[in-house]
């Protein structure tokens, strides 16, 4: 098992909840493909409210919108992991936003 420590790479993909990938839900594609591709680890957060680049306001206090509230999955591993997986989440993704920053990673395992 690969022990991830130091300077590694954060992705962050900013979606929408009723974003699809082949009538599945993008996140749970976006997850198995991370799971699959042995990353080290993925996760979603769902956001309470939010906007994005059409500015139509998201949020869980508005019922009629409810529905498409924002995800954020957030991934941890290589650099390189990170760039070499891009180009197939550009064919995934028809909207939303990536991000990449340097994260200083301190791994605890059971």
């Amino acid at each position: 098992m690969q022990r991830l420590e130091g300077e590694q790479t954060l992705m962050r993909i900013f979606v929408g909840e009723s974003d699809r990938h082949h009538n599945k839900p993008l996140y749970k594609v976006l997850l198995e493909l991370f799971r699959d591709k042995k990353f080290a680890g993925a996760t979603v957060l769902r956001g309470v409210a939010g906007f994005g680049a059409n500015s139509v306001l998201r949020s869980d206090r508005l019922l009629c919108l409810s529905q498409n509230l924002p995800l954020v999955i957030e991934v941890v591993d290589t650099e390189e992991k990170i760039e070499n997986i891009l180009p197939q989440l550009d064919g995934m993704l028809q909207g939303g936003m990536i991000t990449l920053e340097k994260a200083r990673v301190i791994h605890y395992k059971n």
